[in-house]
């Protein structure tokens, strides 16, 4: 997700020299469902090691589904690890093919258990942005990011309603 990374490399833009945000791929060169192309920063290896991962998803999420080569380069840890996931499974695409894989798919904008978390929608970026940061940075600094991207006259509403869902899934996994 653009929008998502755009929001986690905000302390990037700001200086902090400790924080890195990067688009991993299995290629060096990615082209996404809407035709626009972009080069990786790093290979899914380096994502593998990252404190934190963010997949997206598309046109093409059931063909990675059924990539054992990929799969098996996707050797992720929620014990060591966040793993946040943005739209597959939640879509009226995947849904099914989740449901018929024996996983229930609830009607909710997003999702945590534990160090795992998932969001629905295409503007769901959001929800996983700031339960990312608020698990990394800490909560003020993913209220000061939403407000930052969050839309004039809206802000103090978006932003409590965003952590409104990231903290009320907080507080059920403690």
């Amino acid at each position: 997700s653009l929008i998502a990374f755009g929001m986690l490399s905000r302390f990037t833009l700001l200086g902090d020299a400790t924080w890195r945000v990067s688009i991993a791929s299995p290629t060096p060169r990615v082209t996404s469902m809407n035709g626009l192309t972009i080069d990786a920063h790093i290979d899914l290896a380096q994502a593998c090691a990252a404190d934190a991962v963010l997949i997206g998803s598309g046109m093409k999420t059931r063909e990675v589904a059924q990539d054992a080569g990929l799969k098996a380069q996707l050797q992720m840890d929620p014990a060591r690890q966040l793993i946040a996931a943005q739209c597959s499974g939640t879509d009226n695409t995947s849904k099914p093919w989740v449901q018929a894989a024996g996983v229930r798919v609830v009607n909710q904008p997003f999702v945590a258990n534990g160090n795992i978390a998932s969001a629905g929608g295409c503007l769901s970026a959001q929800y996983l942005s700031a339960w990312l940061l608020t698990r990394l940075k800490g909560e003020a600094a993913a209220r000061e990011v939403l407000h930052y991207f969050a839309p004039v006259g809206e802000k103090d509403a978006y932003v409590a309603r965003a952590m409104g869902h990231v903290l009320a899934q907080e507080a059920s996994t403690v």
